[in-house]
């Protein structure tokens, strides 16, 4: 099951690091993904990225997360010569991750 069918995902940049926030769709999604859905699994799924950390801040409130991969945007906006410097597009390429799911 990919994340989209479980999840929302905004993303965006403070400085040199890529923000990422991802909501459940309910709290049995949201449940799932506090297991699943961990710094290790985000700081492999974006290995290519060269962060040098990645931190998980929990919103059980809001049924969410916020990722932050420290260093991923390679000195960011005004400095950085990614196609993606600002890392908008972080939080539609969570989406596609992938959980194994037993119904």
């Amino acid at each position: 099951m990919k994340l989209k069918e479980m999840a929302y995902a905004r993303s965006g940049d403070k400085g040199s690091n890529a923000n990422i926030g991802v909501i459940a769709y309910s709290k049995e999604n949201y449940v799932f993904l506090r297991t699943h859905l961990t710094e290790e699994k985000v700081a492999q799924y974006f290995s290519r990225l060269g962060s040098r950390k990645v931190k998980r801040f929990d919103l059980p409130n809001l049924l969410a997360f916020n990722f932050v991969l420290y260093g991923a945007l390679d000195g960011g906006g005004s400095v950085s010569l990614r196609t993606d410097a600002q890392g908008k597009t972080l939080g539609q390429a969570i989406l596609q991750m992938s959980f194994e799911v037993e119904r």
